[in-house]
Order: structure tokens, then C-alpha cells, then sequence
């Protein structure tokens, strides 16, 4: 369901579509959560075939809730300190939690809409440039160079047939890059693992722990939610409102859905996950244009599940890392081309040019931009101010 705009009001109807252009931009969101998804997996000890089972219901939730290509990802501060501490299934599940009740507080208190209100649209597309780069970056610096000059000769294969076939809707670029990682891996000898009968997969026991859910909060809660103001929520409103107006989304509205999904997370054992501007561009360039696309991404994770709950437990290794490099790096260059919606070299530009380069490339770079791109505005009405008097001056 999403929202149309008669005369004025915002009403509901069925925005949900399924075609060549949905099941392509389906995948146009792979290369980032796959890595971390797995990442988690392995440096937590969670069942995979559980962490895959709910990440594509809430995929399918976001679907039927937004209409437009909203997708579901993994937090990324949160994958990096998981992955680079081993941190448990435990405080994962209280980091979860923790993130959702701030995120919910945020919300219903209106601090989120005044966020979005005092916060210029210079710094959006500033913290958009910055993602775009980061995510190009990490394509260009890890992912296509992971596997040598086979690696490359398969990305360059990949990116040739998705730029070519994003250009016509009867076949689905981000299929194509698929199945030319899949054939691949396969010439590489990549073991999948060996069928061993299904079994359901595993739930964690219980509900996070009081001191779970401290740790997640200290550790897990207070590096990601200033993260996720920026990107998961302002910019992704941003992009909605650029590519889909007729939907009506709202500041508010990405706030609660975004604390409604990690509270799922804290409760059933899946991961934290937000809404981000990231995974839009990606379904968006590889043509998603409704939310046929997330859900085509939900069921195509619960078939990930299912695999790992049969044996399989190596099946992400069909997505190599120089493919999912591909995909990335389209998805960055997308984010990057929203620069120019500002006109170039005026006041508004540069601004979203240096909160980009600070999100990209300074500690807590997201949160820092924001700061610099909200008070840019004010700064160039104190220096009209001060030079009004000279100007005056100049023309007697």
C-alpha cells in the first residue's frame, strides 16, 4: 500500500507491481547487505537460515507498507563493531532493541520532523554524496579487487551487460549480474555445502537480557543512531520525495517504521536494520520503481533461508564479492548524481560538496556534516549581514 495525493489529501492504494524492471531492481541493493548479513552470521555464531528467515519477512513488511522501493538493510555501524568484536546473539538483540526505543522517542516527540524542518537540503544531498562515495570507494578498494584478474574480468563482464540492459526493460539487468557471479563461482570450484535434509532453522532463546540490552545500547546504539538520522531517515525522505512525491513519506513515518523493525529484530532475533537512502538508489537504478522490488528481495532471502536450513550453509558464496563490487559501485554513482539537482558552484553546491567529503572521510563523518550543512545557512546570513553595510558604503 502507499499513499496518493487528491486534492490536497494523502490516500492509500495498491502500489505493489511485478515485472522485469521490479525483479531487476530487486537486487540493486545485494552488494551491501549480503557482505554484512554474512559478516554477522559468521562473527556472531547466529543461524543463518534464521538471520536470512527475518530479514525477508521485514523486506516483505516494508513492501506492503510503503508500496514504493523502500528496502530493508543491515545497519553498517552496527555490522562493523559486531564483525570487528564478535559481539553475541545477545546484545545484538539489546543493541536492537536499544536503537528502536531511541529512534522511537525521536519520533514521538516530534524531535525528528523539527530534524528534518532546520536541516537544508544542501546537507541531504551532502550526506548522499558521502554515502555515494563511501559506497564507491569500498567497491573500488575491497570488493572488485578481492579475487584477482578473474575477479575483475568477471566484474568487468557484469558491469558491461547491466549497463547495456538497464537501458531496455525485457530482461532484468541485476538477474544478468547474478547469474554471471553465480557461473562464476561455480568455474571456481566454490563449495556450497551438501544437502542434509531440512530442518527448521533456529531461534535464539529467549529475549534479550537487561544487561544485553545495556551493552547493545552502549556499544551498539549510541554509534549508530546519529548515523542513521542522516542517512536511513533525512536522506531517504529526501529521495522518496525526488522519485516518488505521489507516496507522501514522511520524516515521522520512516522514524516509526524504522523503531517498529529493530523492535521485531530485538524480540525474534534477527539483526538491526534501518531504511536507507543507499538501498533505494540501488533498487531505483536497476529499475524498481514499486514495491514489487522489496519483495521480490524478501522472498528471495527466505529461498536463502531455506537453502542454509537444508545444508547448503555456504550459498552466499554463489554472490562473489567482485559482482556484489558491481552493484555497489552503481548504487554509490547513483547517490553521487543527486549533486546535481543543486546548481553547480553556488553557495548550496559547495556546501553539499564539503558535507559530502567530511561524511566520506572524517570520523564520525555523517553525523559531523549534518552539524556543518544545518548551520551553513545561518553563516551565510551573518556574512550577508556584515557586508551589507560595505556594499551600502560602495554605493554612496
Amino acid at each position: 500500500m502507499h499513499r496518493i495525493v487528491r486534492d490536497g489529501v494523502c490516500r492509500f492504494a495498491s502500489k505493489i507491481r511485478l515485472n522485469s524492471g521490479e525483479l531487476s531492481g530487486a537486487f540493486g541493493d545485494l552488494g551491501t547487505d549480503l557482505p554484512l548479513l554474512t559478516g554477522m552470521v559468521l562473527a556472531s555464531g547466529m543461524d543463518a537460515g534464521w538471520v536470512f528467515l527475518v530479514f525477508g519477512l521485514m523486506q516483505i513488511a516494508a513492501a506492503l507498507f510503503y508500496g514504493i522501493p523502500m528496502p530493508v538493510q543491515p545497519l553498517k555501524a552496527v555490522a562493523a563493531l559486531v564483525i570487528a568484536q564478535n559481539l553475541g546473539a545477545g546484545v545484538i538483540a539489546g543493541g536492537a532493541l536499544a536503537i528502536a526505543l531511541l529512534m522511537l522517542l525521536l519520533t514521538l516527540t516530534g524531535t525528528i520532523d523539527v530534524l528534518g524542518r532546520i536541516i537544508p537540503v544542501s546537507a541531504i544531498r551532502g550526506i548522499q554524496l558521502g554515502l555515494g562515495l563511501k559506497l564507491a570507494l569500498l567497491a573500488l578498494g575491497k570488493y572488485l579487487p578481492s579475487e584477482g584478474i578473474e575477479g575483475w574480468l568477471a566484474a568487468t563482464a557484469a558491469l558491461v551487460i547491466l549497463l547495456i540492459l538497464m537501458r531496455q526493460k525485457r530482461f532484468p539487468a541485476g538477474v544478468a549480474a547474478l547469474l554471471i557471479g553465480a557461473f562464476y563461482a561455480l568455474t571456481q570450484g566454490v563449495d556450497l555445502g551438501h544437502f542434509r535434509g531440512f530442518a527448521l532453522p533456529s531461534p535464539p532463546a529467549g529475549i534479550p537480557s537487561a544487561n544485553d540490552f545495556w551493552i547493545g545500547f552502549i556499544l551498539l546504539a549510541v554509534p549508530q543512531v546519529p548515523l542513521s538520522l542522516g542517512n536511513s531517515v533525512l536522506a531517504t525522505e529526501r529521495l522518496a520525495q525526488d522519485w516518488f512525491p505521489e507516496s507522501c513519506i514522511t520524516v515521522r513515518k520512516i522514524g516509526a517504521s524504522y523503531s517498529v523493525l529493530n523492535l521485531f529484530a530485538g524480540f525474534l532475533g534477527g539483526v538491526p536494520v534501518c531504511h536507507g537512502s543507499g538501498g533505494m538508489a540501488g533498487h531505483y537504478a536497476l529499475g524498481a520503481r514499486t514495491g514489487g522490488s522489496t519483495a521480490t528481495y524478501g522472498i528471495f532471502y527466505l529461498a536463502l533461508a531455506a537453502a542454509a536450513c537444508a545444508g547448503y550453509q555456504n550459498i552466499t558464496r554463489l554472490f562473489p564479492l567482485p559482482i556484489l563490487g558491481v552493484i555497489l559501485l552503481i548504487e554509490g554513482a547513483t547517490l553521487m548524481r543527486r549533486l546535481s539537482e543543486l546548481p553547480a558552484w553556488q553557495f548550496d553546491w559547495l556546501v553539499a560538496l564539503g558535507v559530502g567529503l567530511i561524511a566520506c572521510f572524517l570520523p564520525y563523518g555523517f553525523l559531523t556534516g549534518l552539524i556543518v550543512g544545518a548551520f551553513a545557512p545561518v553563516l551565510r546570513s551573518h556574512l550577508a549581514a556584515s557586508l551589507e553595510p560595505q556594499k551600502a558604503k560602495s554605493r554612496q
